[in-house]
């Protein structure tokens, strides 16, 4: 870091911003106690309304409620997508845990529509509920539970796990009850990790003009999720994505990996 890049930091760590992530708390009860949560029924409204204008053809891509005019795509994703289903026969079965009201489907559907596709997304009641009226389709599915899905869908071919984690009560526990299902392929992505080698519990506050919440996050230690994975997945890429956030003045990129099973041949 440079000299220049120094003051910055000091700069922004000093006089932080009144949205973003903030707070370095004890456990996330604590941090959840001040927070309105993030299946508020303003929330899941507000995604709701964005996703159907994608859906229908009135919108490009909704990404957390907010429009956008392009498809703003996260490479290593459609990459990872793309990869598997060349491995099967340009056939992909998917578990999109935590995938909101479909953001990723929507997000590469261009890409999707040429391979044959399943689509299950695990995510909170408010968002299920949701999901199974407006949106659920021939190709995309919305689910309660891993259970679930595997009980109608059978095993998928690819676990994605975008910007979950930092949102999970129990990130570790949840990575080791989905590793028990022996899916072939993993791939966790654009997600803030700490700067620093240790877990962390901030606050999220989100900007009004995308909605009023806030809720905690976690920004984990990369290698421990690794490390957590290791057991179960090889670890076959590394990526950055360009989207990024401050964190105590710095700048942090999200970023993530690709995995595959130890069992399964290259």
């Amino acid at each position: 870091m440079n000299y220049l890049e120094d003051i910055k930091v000091i700069f922004r760590k000093l006089i932080p911003g009144k949205y973003g992530y903030h707070g370095d708390y004890e456990n996330w009860i604590t941090a959840q106690q001040i927070c309105s949560g993030y299946g508020a029924e303003n929330i899941v409204e507000k995604v709701k309304e964005a996703t159907l204008k994608v859906k229908n053809g009135e919108a490009i891509y909704e990404r957390d409620s907010v429009l956008f005019n392009e498809v703003e795509y996260s490479w290593p994703l459609l990459s990872a997508l793309m990869w598997v289903a060349a491995k099967n026969k340009r056939k992909i079965n998917v578990i999109d845990f935590g995938g909101s009201l479909g953001s990723s489907y929507f997000q590469n559907k261009q890409f999707l529509d040429t391979i044959e596709v399943k689509w299950n997304i695990i995510e909170q009641e408010g968002f299920v509920k949701l999901g199974q009226e407006f949106i659920q389709g021939s190709h995309v599915n919305f689910f309660y539970s891993v259970e679930e899905a595997v009980s109608r869908n059978g095993l998928p071919d690819l676990l994605i796990i975008a910007c979950t984690l930092p949102y999970l009560k129990q990130p570790y526990d949840s990575l080791v009850g989905l590793m028990k299902y022996n899916i072939p392929h993993l791939i966790i992505d654009n997600t803030p990790f700490n700067y620093e080698p240790r877990d962390r519990i901030t606050i999220q506050k989100v900007p009004p003009e995308i909605y009023s919440a806030s809720y905690p996050c976690w920004f984990l230690d990369y290698k421990k999720v690794v490390e957590t994975i290791s057991e179960t997945y090889i670890v076959v890429s590394e990526h950055e994505n360009d989207s990024s956030i401050y964190l105590d003045g710095r700048r942090i990129n999200y970023k993530g990996f690709l995995a595959k099973i130890k069992s399964q041949e290259a």
